[in-house]
């Protein structure tokens, strides 16, 4: 029986919310077609969909793919322009119903490529019990000199952990995503490097990762990961889910990760720290200002596929409001307004209606070809500063070499703001 194949990012909510959306619109739409989703990892699904053509040649009809492989998947034609579909039969409320924020990376040489699947940019989780405890304000205040509250800087950040890292209690400063997956890594190198002033982009408007900012990134970012008395010590394990599940199970004072992970762990039945947590802005050096990271996941459909009609009928369908809202209560994080205003959701996420202050500072990555292979040099650099002590200005000069060979030829697409 033919099947209409769907790639999926592994996670659980993401899973679940989409076999009730195809049950749902099957049995609306009285559609006889089975799905079958493949949960994948990130490597595998951008592997599966872009580098083996899996999108291209049919094998997959659509697929999850995020704003980091964007402009690399349309460049390969491996994903549909849905252009003429939005403009013959759009979603409902398109595109007012979501923020602009989420609207412009797929937006390619006048081309459509995807529509808002899951959001949240990064930002600092916390555990408000913890930061609200009058014991541990007197404490905090006899060690540090100051009050307890929120870091606003980089050094406060350090010297929290520090104070809240308690292996005996299974408790520890912050959490990390360490495993080496060209993404998190690269993420929290580019929160790190923005929070000090500085940028992807030289004047020139190319890839330029050896200045001073970077490299006193670099430098905060391998000696507080690499501290093992305010770090989780498996965080090198940890990819991003796997963060964000040990935040849910009380194991952290802090992360900084995605906002989904902390809207996670008020939904899940597991969740050590309902009700306890909150989320805010990260930190800066003095100075400088706050930043975000907007990467999103987007709903794409395959330029191979032989079921394009079905396949954007059911997009249609998984992105209306009440579709949104269901991925909100399942774990995920909806991308409309509606969403986030939603007076069930704030209830059940207190801080929901906090993404759209998120938005407001939240960065983009460069939009170029070459994008994906940047990612997994900065990546690497960043993994050999935390296992060496090959100083960062080395590290990062010899990366830039790197990246300087790639970008022969190459040009940014003229949305980026980094």
């Amino acid at each position: 029986m033919e099947k209409i194949r769907i790639a999926v990012r592994k996670f659980d909510p993401f899973e679940s919310t989409l076999r009730k959306l195809w049950d749902a619109f099957s049995l609306q739409n009285n559609i006889k077609m089975e799905a079958e989703m493949v949960a994948l990892e990130l490597h595998d699904l951008y592997e599966t969909t872009i580098s083996e053509k899996g999108l291209k040649e049919g094998k997959w009809d659509i697929a999850h793919i995020n704003t980091d492989w964007i402009f690399d998947a349309a460049n390969e034609n491996a994903v549909l322009n849905l252009f003429s579909l939005i403009g013959e039969n759009p979603p409902e409320n398109y595109p007012f119903g979501w923020h602009k924020s989420l609207l412009h990376l797929q937006k390619l040489s006048n081309g459509i490529f995807g529509l808002p699947f899951h959001d949240g940019p990064e930002c600092l989780i916390y555990r408000k019990d913890l930061f609200e405890n009058e014991t541990e304000k007197e404490n905090f205040k006899k060690q540090f000199g100051y009050e307890l509250s929120t870091p606003k800087t980089w050094q406060e950040f350090s010297e929290i952990a520090t104070f809240f890292n308690r292996p005996e209690q299974n408790l520890y400063g912050a959490v990390f995503a360490n495993y080496p997956d060209g993404h998190n890594m690269v993420f929290d190198f580019c929160l790190q490097l923005w929070t000090r002033g500085g940028s992807l982009l030289n004047k020139k408007n190319q890839i330029d990762i050896h200045n001073v900012a970077a490299i006193k990134a670099l430098d905060f970012y391998r000696k507080m990961v690499n501290d093992v008395t305010a770090v989780h010590p498996k965080s090198r394990e940890f990819g991003s889910v796997e963060a964000g599940l040990a935040f849910a199970e009380g194991q952290a004072a802090m992360a900084i990760n995605w906002f989904g992970f902390a809207s996670m762990a008020e939904v899940i039945e597991e969740s050590k720290v309902k009700g306890k947590i909150d989320i805010t802005s990260l930190p800066s050096d003095p100075g400088h200002k706050t930043a975000s990271l907007n990467v999103y996941w987007l709903y794409t459909i395959g330029s191979g596929s032989k079921h394009k009609k079905l396949a954007y009928d059911f997009l249609r369908f998984a992105t209306t409001p009440e579709s949104d809202k269901l991925l909100t209560t399942e774990g995920g994080i909806g991308c409309r307004k509606s969403t986030w205003k939603d007076e069930e959701i704030n209830t059940l996420i207190p801080f929901y209606h906090k993404l759209e202050m998120l938005h407001e500072n939240a960065l983009t990555l460069p939009q170029t070809p070459i994008w994906p292979k940047v990612a997994e040099l900065i990546d690497g650099t960043v993994l050999k500063a935390i296992e060496t002590d090959i100083s960062s200005d080395i590290l990062l000069e010899e990366t830039q070499k790197k990246i300087k060979e790639l970008s022969q030829g190459t040009t940014l697409h003229s949305s980026v703001k980094n």
